[in-house]
């Protein structure tokens, strides 16, 4: 089965928790992560610095809970312990994946109490706002908030993208399984950095020429 296009109509980056807390041992932030956040980091850096130049929107999520635990449900039932209390460093967006304090209205930060990007929060009354209709989801936990959230966009109808070497789970194997999970769902869900920075620059390519086409077009006039 061929794969679809990479980007389907407008498109938005989602940048899921990627937190302070991921260069932290597990002891101190409550939640286990496989090795390789730096490189991640370094990707997703990459990707926000190419959604920027093509002027797509970019939600950054931050998970945060409330110190008194009235808010956690049941996400203490599993393996992770205590994690993403208000106030803690560990909860704080990693540095340089914020989102702009100039923000030109294509740049969001949103809170979430729960795994999923889509409860209790504005996230879907932004997306239809924007006339999104393809997600393209970085951060972690590939097994868990990742997972979720591209679960509840794929029943809302949206196309969803993950950015596999872009995402890590709580375990390799768990990310493993939950890359190929969401591959069911969607049949070329799964991409790579490369892939998507590139469908990004086409992006700001062809917004380049409209921009041009359009000065031209007032100069004639």
């Amino acid at each position: 089965m061929p794969l679809p296009p990479l980007l389907i109509g407008n498109s938005a980056l989602i940048v899921v928790d990627i937190q302070a807390g991921a260069g932290l041992p597990a002891e101190e932030t409550g939640i286990a992560i496989m090795s390789g956040n730096a490189e991640r980091v370094a990707r997703a850096e990459r990707m926000v610095a190419a959604a920027r130049a093509a002027g797509l929107p970019i939600i950054f999520f931050q998970e945060v809970h409330r110190r008194s635990g009235v808010d956690f449900g049941r996400e203490l039932d599993g393996f992770e312990g205590v994690h993403c209390l208000d106030g803690d460093s560990g909860t704080e967006l990693w540095p340089t994946l914020r989102p702009r304090l100039d923000d030109d209205g294509h740049e969001f930060h949103i809170v979430k109490r729960r795994y999923s990007g889509f409860i209790g929060t504005e996230f879907e009354i932004v997306l239809r706002g924007l006339k999104v209709e393809t997600l393209v989801l970085i951060g972690g936990l590939t097994d868990v908030c990742v997972h979720y959230t591209f679960a509840d966009a794929h029943q809302r109808d949206f196309h969803v993208r993950v950015v596999e070497d872009c995402v890590g789970g709580s375990t390799q194997a768990r990310h493993d399984a939950s890359l190929d999970a969401m591959e069911y769902l969607q049949t070329g869900a799964r991409r790579m950095t490369d892939d998507v920075v590139a469908a990004f620059a086409a992006v700001a390519g062809t917004q380049t020429i409209a921009a041009l086409e359009k000065v031209a077009a007032e100069v004639s006039a």
